[in-house]
């Protein structure tokens, strides 16, 4: 079972909420042996020492460091859709294949204006436990589209849009060990100013198939595509 520890290298315990589980859940006992990541790339091998409910203190058996690095980092900008389960099954499904980065954006078709980012921020933690990964994803709060084109990028940017366009293929265009950045709308597309003023910016329109696809199909898909060009290298 994996743990998440975010300062396991300063307080020997599990978080509460960790400890509830490890104690009233699995019912674990001293000298259980356990797994930990802090969501920084470490990965640590330990065992209880002293179980309790509310601050289960555990003992450090292994720790690896830079555990399971991902190749390059993925940045997916994404307007919320209306339904948040839709949402957090993007953010749930983009953290086991590899996303290192979410912003969540604010564009003129966005049916969902505000967004609470706690829960998103569990799943994400549940995600990289479940994925056996030690990195956790960095998620933005929402940012309006045009603040957002404010902000550096990388050098290799993507849009994903619906309209009726010279776009490339994400799969064709995107070379493997390129931090890259891909925007993502809402229901309604992006705007056609929002389309203007992100190619105004540097980023390259493209497609993610043939299909029309849902917002969050859309950022899975293109996580996905990225991921599959890096590993084809190796």
């Amino acid at each position: 079972m994996i743990f998440y520890t975010p300062d396991i290298e300063k307080d020997p315990h599990l978080p509460e909420e960790e400890s509830q589980h490890a104690v009233k859940v699995l019912r674990l006992e001293a000298g259980d042996k356990i797994e930990l990541v802090d969501g920084k790339g470490n990965y640590y091998e330990a065992e209880i020492a002293f179980p309790h409910h509310k601050h289960c203190q555990v003992n450090v058996l292994n720790k690896v460091s830079d555990y399971r690095p991902q190749p390059v980092h993925i940045h997916i900008a994404i307007a919320p859709t209306k339904n948040m389960d839709r949402l957090e099954w993007f953010a749930e499904k983009v953290t086991e294949i590899g996303v290192g980065e979410i912003s969540l954006l604010l564009c003129d078709h966005s049916e969902r204006k505000v967004v609470k980012t706690d829960r998103l921020e569990k799943i994400l933690v549940s995600a990289m436990k479940q994925s056996k990964k030690a990195y956790l994803p960095r998620l933005n709060e929402m940012i309006s589209f045009k603040e957002f084109m404010k902000k550096p990028h990388p050098e290799h940017c993507y849009i994903a849009h619906c309209y009726e366009q010279d776009k490339r293929s994400l799969a064709k265009d995107y070379q493997a060990g390129e931090d890259v950045l891909v925007l993502i709308g809402p229901e309604g597309d992006f705007s056609e100013e929002e389309v203007r003023l992100a190619i105004e910016k540097g980023f390259v329109p493209v497609t993610l198939g043939e299909s029309r696809l849902r917002t969050e199909t859309a950022g899975v898909a293109a996580c996905h595509t990225v991921q599959v060009v890096n590993e084809m290298i190796n």
